[in-house]
């Protein structure tokens, strides 16, 4: 389900390409809160918020884009309250760096008339967001299974690595586990790893040196896949019709199935451009004759050879 009461996305840009300018006084001051970039997946949001604060202010010269990225949720409630005091925000984009120690912080905002953008991750109390846009983490889970299950047979070996202890990784664990059931696919044994390359690394070691016949990998996300193939490769276990699933869309693993990569031959999408739909859909909000609010969940699309070019980015960090 991509979305509820909610335009679409190209609707959102056919808006924002015919919607009248307002006039000079009446500039729109929308702040962008987002946690400061401390793994790859982030830096590449990061990225992908300032084009989209130069492409939106260039469109609209009465639209100010305020980013703000903070180092920890108390950084980040003392920077929404100057979006509110010094900026006087009319809308606020905040992807939360936590959600319980952010949800008064943002409640705060919402109590000053701003219209509230919540990105990604949740805010622990409902109802305060005027609009949520996330990936689609339950998806992201399907849609690995299903890819796995057209490549391998009844009685074929994986494993997984999974993320950090979250719902976030909750979900795609479970909807993983339910896609594959019945289908003969034997799952030798699944750990966290982080969603970081090294503890991918250690934790694959720990699966080669325990299990001499894995048929595949599930490394849920491209941090952790890059350390899963480094073990493989160390191991000289990259052969025989081995692959990896990984998930997120890093520019490093497109670019791979751009030109053939055996051994991690197609992604799963989980997009750090949500936050420029976000700053998209609330510079809508603002200039559209439509309703914008509701929930917009971004499809987790799979990445094959055929439309990999699509998703790569070549001068993002992610």
């Amino acid at each position: 389900m991509l979305m509820r009461k909610v335009v679409g996305l190209a609707a959102i840009a056919s808006v924002l390409a015919f919607a009248a300018p307002a006039t000079a006084q009446e500039k729109i001051k929308i702040g962008v809160s987002y946690p400061t970039p401390t793994h790859a997946w982030a830096a590449g949001m990061n990225w992908h918020a300032e084009v989209a604060e130069k492409r939106l202010e260039a469109l609209y010269p009465d639209v100010d884009l305020i980013l703000v990225n903070s180092p920890d949720p108390s950084a980040q409630a003392s920077a929404l309250e100057d979006l509110v005091a010094v900026h006087q925000i009319d809308a606020l984009v905040v992807l939360p760096f936590e959600s319980e120690p952010l949800t008064d912080p943002v409640l705060n905002v919402k109590k000053s008339g701003a219209w509230i953008t919540v990105v990604d991750r949740g805010l622990s109390q409902p109802g305060i967001e005027d609009l949520y846009v996330a990936g689609n983490n339950p998806e992201l889970g399907r849609v690995s299974a299903k890819y796995m299950k057209g490549r391998l047979k009844d009685g074929d070996n994986i494993v997984i690595l999974r993320g950090i202890p979250t719902v976030i990784d909750n979900e795609r664990f479970d909807a993983f586990m339910e896609e594959i059931k019945g289908s003969g696919i034997n799952v030798l044994d699944h750990k966290h790893a982080n969603w970081n390359r090294d503890d991918g690394f250690q934790v694959m070691q720990d699966f080669l040196s325990r299990f001499p016949d894995i048929d595949a990998v599930w490394a849920q996300d491209d941090d952790i896949a890059i350390g899963v193939v480094a073990a493989l490769k160390q191991a000289g276990r990259d052969g025989n019709g081995m692959f990896v699933v990984g998930g997120a869309g890093m520019k490093q693993i497109i670019k791979g199935i751009m030109d053939g990569d055996d051994l991690i031959p197609i992604d799963v999408l989980y997009p750090p451009s949500m936050i420029a739909t976000a700053m998209d859909a609330t510079v809508a909000h603002f200039k559209s004759n439509g309703p914008i609010a509701g929930r917009y969940i971004l499809g987790a699309t799979l990445i094959t050879p055929e439309n990999a070019e699509s998703y790569y980015f070549a001068e993002s960090p992610f």
